[in-house]
């Protein structure tokens, strides 16, 4: 959990950001999964969050502490808590009529998200739960999962157990056994 101590003041967040922000994008590309041409999910941890709470209290200029308070209790529910991960996944698609089209296709497609350990089997996502993303046309090109990984899951982990990321959804699949990198980076948000 980000504590409000841990923020910069806007002033100094200000000389800080270009360096804080080659840092995170760097981050970023240890815990970024490729499901495919059009689904990426964004494992998110302490850091990704803090500096969307950053970016968020300087492009909205909020200095006032229940502001403050406000963007953590907003953004604090993305950070693992050692027992799972939370993800943002994005669905992309550059031409908008085909964003349009697809969309709507896609509809549960954040419920068909799943993750698998080496002898462990699947855990599948729990999509949404700070409101619905979704309505009878489509669903959002945004959403925010969270995937719990029991005692067992976790402890295959630590002794090295391989990692599978996938979408077996009617309209799109894909799966991805993840690098050690990637698989690094994420087992380091487990206890």
């Amino acid at each position: 959990m980000i504590k409000r101590e841990s923020l910069l003041p806007l002033e100094t967040y200000a000389r800080e950001r270009n360096a804080l922000r080659a840092r995170v994008i760097e981050h970023k590309k240890r815990r970024t999964v490729r499901l495919g041409d059009h689904v990426t999910l964004l494992f998110e941890d302490e850091l990704t969050v803090r500096y969307q709470v950053q970016e968020m209290l300087r492009i909205e200029r909020i200095f006032e502490e229940e502001g403050i308070q406000h963007e953590l209790d907003t953004y604090n529910p993305l950070v693992p808590d050692g027992t799972n991960w939370k993800a943002t996944m994005l669905i992309e698609y550059p031409d908008a009529e085909e964003r349009k089209r697809m969309l709507a296709e896609l509809r549960g497609i954040e419920r068909r998200v799943w993750i698998e350990v080496e002898g462990c089997g699947r855990a599948a996502a729990i999509a949404d739960e700070d409101l619905e993303r979704e309505n009878q046309e489509k669903t959002s090109s945004v959403h925010f999962l969270r995937f719990e990984l029991e005692a067992p899951m976790r402890a295959a982990l630590a002794r090295g157990a391989g990692l599978t990321v996938g979408v077996e959804h009617p309209r799109y699949q894909a799966s991805t056994v993840l690098a050690p990198e990637a698989r690094a980076a994420l087992c380091a948000d487990l206890r």
